[in-house]
C-alpha cells in the first residue's frame, strides 16, 4: 500500500551545536526501516517524469520500488546500469532542482526523497557487498581523459566498460576533481570518492595523478602516445575575484585556495602541518554552495563569527536550500544585501575588517532576478581577520593556450556541441570545463554523452 504521507521520512542529523565542531558528516543516512517507508511513498508513475529530471537517466522508479521490497542490492544494480557514482550523488547532486522537482507527490507535500534513497543504496552497497572485478574484453583501442572530476570519472567508468583502454591524467596528487578539493568532509567523505575512484581502477582504468596537462604533457603529444581520442573534464577552478581594494592583503583568500587546504591538504586534521589561517571572525563573499561550504568550514576551524556577505536578498541566493539551512543552524551569520567596496588592513599588512555598502532591488536584469542598487552613503565596516571571495570561478586557460584549433568562448569555456565534441578532431569536452561552474550530475551526464560520441568516432574511423 503507499505511503500518503505529504512529508519525506526524516534524515537523521548531528546536532548543530556538535556538529559545527567537527568535520564527520551532517547527515546520518537512513536505516533500512526508513528507506522502505520512503520508498513507499512512490506512486510508480507511468509517465515518470523524474526520470526526465535526471541528467543521467537513473530509473528512479524501479530501483525505489527495489528499495520498497527490500531488495537493495537490485536497486543498486538498477541506479548503476547509468550512474557510476550514486553515493556521490546521493550527497551533494541538486535532486530538489531536477529529479525531485518532477515528482508528482511535490504538487501536494514534499517530492520523494530520491537522493536520500540512492545515498541509502550506495552505503547499503559499499557496506554488504564485495564485488568481484568483472572480465572486461579489451579492444585495443586507447583513450584519454584529463581531469578526475565528475565528468571525467564518469566518461572513463563508461569507456572502460565498453573495452576501451583509459588513461585519466590529473593535476593533482590525488584523483577526484572537485569531488575531493571542493566538497568539505562533513558533506562528501573523501573515503565515498575513493571508493569509486578505486571501482574504477578495479575495471582496469590507470589514473596518473601530478599530470599538468599543456606542461607535463600537452594535447598533441597525449596524440602521440598512441592514444585516439581525449576528454577534457578539467573543470573550471579558476577563481574571481572583485578588483577592489586590500584584496593582496595577508588573510584574503579565494574559496578555491581555502577549500583546498582544508579539504585536499587536510588542514582540519591537528596532525597535518598544512598552513592555513585561524580565525576569529570570517567574511565569505557570495550566497553560492560554495560559499556556504567556505563558511560552515571556518566555523568548524574555530571562527567565533563567520558571515555570509552576499549582494541579494536570501532569496535570490543561488545555494541549495538544504545548506543555507544547515549553515543557519550551524551559528553562520547572514548579512544579505550587503556589497563589499574594499578589504582594510593593519599595520601588518594582515586583514582587519571588510568594508560594505547596503543595497536595495531594483529593476529584474538578464538573468530574470532583481538588480541589485547601492544605497548612497551606507557604507559600514564589519571587522574580521579573514575574507573568503565565493563570487565564481572559470576554467584554467592553460589547455586551450597550448593547444592549436580548440575554440572557446570569451569566458574562458571550451565549445563544444550536443556530442560533446570540440573543433578539434578527436577531442571531445564537458563538465565545468564547457558550461563554466554547474553541479556534480550535469557534469557526469556530459561525461555519459562524451564516452557515447567517442566509441562512435572511434568505431567509425576504424571501420
Amino acid at each position: 500500500m503507499a505511503n500518503l504521507s505529504l512529508t519525506k521520512v526524516p534524515m537523521p542529523e548531528q546536532d548543530p551545536n556538535v556538529r559545527n565542531r567537527n568535520f564527520d558528516e551532517v547527515a546520518l543516512g537512513y536505516t533500512e526501516e526508513m528507506a522502505k517507508e520512503e520508498a513507499t511513498r512512490c506512486l510508480n508513475c507511468k509517465n515518470r517524469p523524474c526520470v526526465s529530471g535526471c541528467p543521467v537517466n537513473v530509473r528512479i522508479p524501479d530501483f525505489i520500488a527495489q528499495v520498497a521490497e527490500g531488495n537493495f542490492e537490485e536497486a543498486y544494480k538498477i541506479i548503476t546500469s547509468t550512474n557510476c557514482l550514486p553515493a556521490v550523488c546521493g550527497r551533494v547532486c541538486t535532486q530538489e532542482t531536477q529529479c525531485e522537482s518532477k515528482c508528482v507527490r511535490g504538487m501536494k507535500g514534499e517530492s520523494v526523497g530520491i537522493g536520500r534513497l540512492e545515498r541509502f543504496v550506495a552505503d547499503y552497497h559499499m557496506a554488504h557487498v564485495s564485488e568481484p572485478v568483472p572480465a572486461i574484453e579489451k579492444n585495443g583501442h586507447k583513450v584519454a581523459v584529463i581531469g578526475s572530476g565528475p565528468s571525467g570519472l564518469t566518461c572513463a567508468g563508461d569507456l572502460a566498460r565498453l573495452g576501451y583502454e583509459v588513461t585519466i591524467f590529473e593535476a593533482f596528487h590525488k584523483a577526484g576533481g572537485v569531488l575531493v578539493y571542493g566538497i568539505p568532509e562533513f558533506r562528501l567523505p573523501k573515503a565515498i570518492v575513493q571508493k569509486e575512484v578505486d571501482n574504477l581502477q578495479a575495471l582496469g582504468v590507470e589514473v596518473r595523478t601530478n599530470f599538468v596537462i599543456g606542461k607535463t604533457l600537452t594535447i598533441d603529444e597525449i596524440f602521440e602516445e598512441g592514444y585516439e581520442a581525449i576528454f577534457i573534464g578539467s573543470g573550471a577552478g579558476l577563481p574571481s575575484f572583485m578588483g577592489i581594494e586590500g584584496e593582496s592583503l595577508i588573510g584574503v583568500y579565494s574559496a578555491n585556495e581555502y577549500l583546498t587546504r582544508v579539504n585536499l591538504m587536510k588542514a582540519y586534521l591537528d596532525n597535518y602541518d598544512t598552513p592555513i589561517r585561524k580565525s576569529q571572525s570570517v567574511a565569505v563573499v557570495g550566497g553560492g554552495n560554495v560559499a556556504m561550504d567556505a563558511a560552515r568550514t571556518a566555523k568548524r576551524l574555530g571562527a567565533e563569527h563567520v558571515y555570509i556577505v552576499y549582494r541579494r536578498s536570501e532569496e535570490e541566493m543561488p545555494a541549495r536550500a538544504e545548506e543555507v539551512h544547515h549553515a543557519k543552524e550551524e551559528g553562520i551569520e547572514f548579512m544579505c544585501l550587503n556589497n563589499p567596496t574594499r578589504i582594510l588592513g593593519g599595520e601588518n599588512g594582515e586583514v582587519r575588517a571588510i568594508e560594505v555598502i547596503s543595497m536595495e532591488l531594483g529593476e529584474p536584469d538578464a538573468s530574470g532576478r532583481r538588480r541589485p542598487v547601492t544605497i548612497p552613503g551606507s557604507e559600514h565596516e564589519i571587522e574580521v581577520d579573514t575574507v573568503v571571495m565565493s563570487i565564481g570561478t572559470s576554467p584554467n586557460p592553460l589547455i586551450r593556450s597550448t593547444t592549436e584549433g580548440l575554440d572557446a568562448t570569451s569566458r574562458g569555456c571550451l565549445v563544444a556541441d550536443e556530442t560533446m565534441a570540440t573543433s578539434r578532431p578527436g577531442v571531445y569536452a564537458g563538465g565545468d570545463a564547457v558550461t563554466g561552474a554547474a553541479t556534480v550530475i550535469l557534469a557526469m551526464g556530459a561525461g555519459k554523452t562524451a564516452a557515447v560520441s567517442i566509441d562512435k568516432y572511434i568505431k567509425e574511423k576504424n571501420a
